[in-house]
Order: structure tokens, then C-alpha cells, then sequence
């Protein structure tokens, strides 16, 4: 299992951390593009007809052998102000907005499911000792 990753941004992303989330959940390669509002403006614009920018977003490829999981793209200005605003780190924002898009790169769909995904997120959040607030937020 291995990371594409690219970080158009100077922030640092704890990239081992999330790798030990993922290997935990998907022995599949996985595209992470870190990026500012304007990009993810951009891709939310293009694939989901949506005109702002948002936290992060997922997109699964075709299950097929040999084939990534799947891409997921995360704006480091949401994590940044985020982070701030619940007053925990920009490491674990990451990392719970991580967990978020895995999840449905993995077929868990919060928006359709019977709670699964958000309960999937909970035992994630406490395996990790991550702060509860994806959990609040998505209640």
C-alpha cells in the first residue's frame, strides 16, 4: 500500500499517520492531493457542480486488482481554520478528514447508510485517540 502524493501547499502534512490509518483499512494504493480553496473550489465546481470550496473530497476508481482505491483531495485552508476554531491540532484535522474520505472510497456513504459510516468513524476516532469532534459535527 502506498501514497501518490502530492502537496501543492507549504504546509506539512503527517503523511506516516495516515498511511497507518490507511493500511489499517485497505492494503489498495491511494491518491492524496493536499491543496488550497481555490483548487478544490475548482474540482467541486468540475465534478459535483457545487461553485465553493469544501473540506475534502473522495473519488473511488473501479474495483479492479491492481487499480488504486481511489483519490482523495483535502483543502489545507478548511483544516487550518478548522483546526483553530475547535481548538485541536491541524495533525488530527487532517486526519479525521482522512478518515471521513476513506471511508467512502471504501463504499461507506453517510448521506444513504443506516449510521454505518459514522460508526465506522467513531471506532476510527477512538483507535486513533482523535479528538470527537468529526463525530459531533456529523451528528
Amino acid at each position: 500500500m502506498k501514497f501518490d502524493f502530492e502537496n501543492q501547499t507549504e504546509y506539512e502534512i503527517d503523511l506516516e499517520f495516515l498511511q497507518t490509518i490507511a493500511k489499517g483499512l485497505t492494503t489498495k494504493d491511494i491518491e492524496l492531493i493536499v491543496c488550497h480553496n481555490d483548487y478544490i473550489q475548482e474540482i467541486n465546481k468540475n465534478f459535483r457542480d457545487k461553485d465553493k470550496p469544501t473540506d475534502v473530497l473522495s473519488f473511488p476508481y473501479e474495483d479492479m486488482p491492481g487499480v488504486p482505491l481511489g483519490s482523495i483531495v483535502m483543502s489545507v485552508d478548511y483544516i487550518n481554520n478548522k483546526s483553530k476554531e475547535l481548538g485541536h491540532t491541524f495533525k488530527d484535522e487532517s486526519a479525521l478528514l482522512f478518515i471521513h474520505a476513506i471511508l467512502h472510497l471504501l463504499g461507506y456513504d453517510h448521506e444513504v447508510d443506516n449510521g454505518e459510516h459514522r460508526e465506522k468513524e467513531e471506532e476510527l476516532i477512538n483507535q486513533y485517540s482523535l479528538p470527537k469532534s468529526l463525530i459531533l459535527r456529523n451528528s
